[in-house]
């Protein structure tokens, strides 16, 4: 797998929080048994980096906590079956590993968030990629249905690395 993490703002996290996003993602994949080495993408940014790049790409001029940029497009959520290894869209032609997408953080939101919610630093951070892991897969929650799915897939990746609230 590859993992790359761009910060662009100076991280304040007291934890491995390098170690813990890649642990997160591979639990992920894990999780959705995904049949591919894969390549994801980290930016962790501020409140205005986040707002700048959620109103260049939804038109929402405010901050907002995680965004997601999935690559592949799914018919069926969580399901992989559509990936063919020789298909270059999909696939980085250097690695062969699939195009999962992007994932942007606000390290502000985590913060507040946290704070907020009642619960470390460590499991909101954790929380947001594996939110925005379940919207590379093809999950979303613009139904009551869809984001019962996605609370439910959320919990028990969280609950299998015992990163509880």
């Amino acid at each position: 797998m590859s993992f790359i993490m761009e910060e662009e703002v100076n991280v304040p996290f007291t934890f491995d929080y390098k170690g813990l996003a890649q642990k997160v993602v591979n639990q992920c994949l894990d999780y959705a048994a995904f049949p591919y080495e894969a390549e994801v993408n980290l930016t962790l940014t501020d409140n205005e980096g986040i707002r700048a790049v959620n109103k260049q790409f939804r038109q929402a001029d405010r901050p907002t906590d995680v965004l997601s940029f999935p690559m592949l497009e799914y018919e069926t959520p969580g399901n992989f079956a559509f990936l063919d290894a020789g298909d270059c869209d999909d696939f980085n032609p250097d690695t062969g590993e699939a195009l999962l997408g992007d994932i942007v953080i606000s390290v502000d939101k985590v913060l507040e968030q946290a704070q907020n919610y009642g619960h470390s630093i460590e499991r909101e951070y954790a929380f947001l990629i594996t939110h925005s892991m379940l919207h590379l897969f093809g999950y979303d929650h613009m139904t009551e249905n869809d984001a019962k799915v996605m609370e439910e897939k959320q919990t028990e990746i969280l609950n299998q690395m015992n990163i509880l609230r």
